[in-house]
């Protein structure tokens, strides 16, 4: 009802008031439609590579650009020239990645996934031109039940795909290969324990080789079906997993285990033909032929990175700094160089007579802090792996890095851009200084995490949201280097979720996780109850959820309250953008008052998106995946 000057809206069966402002309420109608905003968003950027538990997904192609997946996106980066193309057909997280002999066409498979109405979205491959990046084919839709753990082409014109570790649609089957020949489809029983590697034969194009949990299996296509024959370890000790499958020049079949040891496979047989025990210190995880028949394996536990020549015998090493982890693939780049992608989440290029130097870097974990800089092209991030990056939005890389104690979840710039403060999962936050990275202070308040970390527009005050439904004040002074506690708010019945600053300073507003909307006066951490104060205040900031610039239109039909994470304004007020459970970044025009708002949704991320911020010029929109890892920058056209 607007004739009273509030509007409510019922969450999850809970009506939320929220008043109209004065200026509003004479000509405010719920039944007014907001239409989609002109701007839209186009996906510029994509930091992060998914490397801590999928192999194999590192590759150099003939257009100079490496392909390699995070999220739901495979992304094709051009090094030398700093562009970036991006493969969106996916809408869940993809697991795997193979390149055809062709070099042109690409085949990636994804993880079973939820649409936002609780909808499954069945988990099978995709196969595109990476020139035109059209899909081609879609394979094995309603076929697999969980996961597409791996993919491999053949040379042969029939167009084989092998697709391994996802049960097929027979209960008694652990792990299956599924055989698509001209794109029907077959499946073969291939081992009740689980598959990491899938390859067809470079020469012989009736010849598949499937390894993973101790045992490795050499299978022959025959009109249409498969025989098997089990590799024979006979002396050599049984590894517990071969890890990893490569062919050498010859024809032979090239093995790396969870023992350390190279192996080599006869060509056409089951039987060693050549062994180099120990030949890293723990699991090779991955093998790369060169050109020159020359071979590479890279290492886990010793993050080293050893060429052998084609006669097995070692010529050089390096190591691959601890910073990045093991080893997890590594594939050919141009003129001796080479591409390694770590656990860690990171590629590196370099050579054996340089360092490897990363070229793509990201989180480890689960991400939700973001915070954009007040005045530079720069934004940071922080998560869960304790890791906290500055990021130049221009360049796409970390003008700094730096390791926490603790898991980081919330971060805000001070107005003078000079430092930055990040709230842990501990209760404990600290500021540090944005040129040096050099800790300015170190607090602690409660026990719980900080969800929100948030300084006022005159840069005098601090307010930090806390998991245990109170709001620490602090004073600030000397540009954000000193700090003493004013108090603390309390009256959320529930933890704190979202929190903005009015314009002038004088006013917060704060949402907690009982979808309640309250006010406060920072210089005495009282609660602001009286209606008239609150309704007519300027907010500098949006990301409340909850409030009557973002009324019912941001939220859809049916929505339980958590289905929001986060919300931001671009610093022109005309566009709203959300992050949302179902993976989507959405855009709506601000502000978005009226129910049931027209928005473009943009996908990319995988379940849950955490967190979104407009770059200080509303050039760029950067948004955070959860347990995705990854980040993306989106530019606003």
């Amino acid at each position: 009802t607007t004739d009273e000057g509030y509007v409510k809206m019922l969450l999850r069966g809970r009506p939320i008031t929220m008043y109209v402002p004065d200026e509003l309420r004479e000509t405010y109608s719920l039944e007014t439609k907001l239409e989609a905003p002109q701007q839209k968003l186009k996906l510029d950027w994509v930091y992060g590579y998914r490397g801590r538990d999928c192999r194999s997904n590192l590759y150099l192609l003939p257009t100079g650009e490496i392909v390699y997946f995070i999220a739901s996106v495979a992304v094709l980066y051009n090094v030398e020239e700093q562009h970036q193309r991006h493969y969106l057909g996916h809408n869940d997280d993809i697991k795997c990645l193979a390149v055809h002999p062709d070099m042109v066409t690409i085949a990636t498979g994804q993880v079973a996934g939820l649409s936002k109405d609780g909808k499954q979205f069945p988990p099978h491959v995709r196969v595109w031109d990476s020139v035109s990046l059209n899909t081609l084919h879609v394979l094995g839709m309603g076929v697999f039940d969980r996961a597409v753990s791996c993919v491999g082409f053949s040379k042969s014109s029939s167009h084989h795909t092998t697709v391994c570790g996802s049960r097929p649609a027979l209960p008694h089957f652990q792990t299956g290969v599924t055989l698509s020949l001209n794109h029907s489809m077959s499946f073969f029983r291939c081992s009740s324990e689980s598959v990491l590697a899938a390859a067809f034969h470079p020469t012989d194009p009736n010849l598949i080789i499937t390894c993973g949990k101790s045992h490795i299996l050499f299978w022959t296509i025959e009109e249409n079906t498969l025989s098997k024959k089990q590799g024979l370890f006979e002396k050599q000790e049984k590894p517990k997993y071969v890890l990893c499958v490569a062919f050498a020049e010859s024809g032979d079949v090239l093995t790396g285990d969870s023992s350390g040891n190279l192996i080599v496979w006869g060509k056409g047989g089951n039987r060693i033909s050549h062994a180099v025990q120990g030949a890293h210190e723990g699991g090779i995880f991955s093998l790369c032929v060169l050109k020159d028949g020359s071979v590479v394996s890279g290492g886990g536990k010793d993050r080293k990175v050893i060429l052998w020549s084609r006669d097995y015998q070692k010529v050089q090493e390096q190591e691959v700094s601890e910073a990045f982890g093991p080893v997890r693939t590594v594939t050919e780049g141009k003129v001796e160089s080479l591409f390694i992608g770590t656990t860690r989440n990171a590629i590196l290029q370099g050579s054996f007579s340089e360092e490897f130097s990363p070229i793509v870097q990201g989180h480890m974990d689960e991400l939700w802090g973001l915070a954009e800089h007040p005045t530079l092209e720069q934004f940071l991030s922080c998560g869960q792996d304790k890791l906290v990056h500055l990021w130049d939005a221009a360049t796409h890389q970390p003008l700094w890095s730096k390791f926490l104690e603790d898991a980081a979840q919330s971060a805000g710039f001070h107005p003078s851009g000079s430092v930055v403060a990040v709230g842990m999962t501990t209760g404990r936050w600290l500021v540090l200084d944005t040129e040096t990275r050099d800790l300015v202070t170190i607090h602690t308040d409660g026990n719980e995490q900080l969800s929100v970390m948030c300084f006022s527009p005159d840069g005098n005050y601090l307010a930090i949201g806390s998991r245990d439904n109170f709001i620490y004040m602090y004073g600030v002074t000397e540009n954000g280097r000193k700090y003493s506690r004013v108090g603390k708010c309390s009256g959320h019945s529930s933890f704190v979720t979202h929190l903005d600053w009015s314009a002038d300073s004088k006013y917060l507003v704060t949402n907690s996780g009982a979808y309640e909307i309250l006010c406060w006066d920072p210089s005495s951490c009282k609660q602001v109850t009286s209606a008239d104060t609150v309704r007519n205040v300027e907010w500098a900031t949006s990301t409340c959820v909850l409030g009557f610039n973002v009324f019912e239109g941001v939220w859809p039909d049916g929505a339980d309250g958590t289905d929001i994470n986060a919300i931001c304004r671009s610093r022109d007020n005309k566009l709203l953008s959300t992050a949302d459970d179902f993976g989507k970044v959405n855009l709506f025009s601000y502000p978005c008052i009226h129910p049931r708002a027209q928005c473009h949704q943009y996908g990319g991320h995988s379940s849950h998106v955490t967190n979104v911020a407009f770059l200080h010029d509303n050039s760029m929109l950067i948004s955070t995946g959860g347990k995705d890892t990854s980040i993306m920058q989106w530019k606003v056209v």
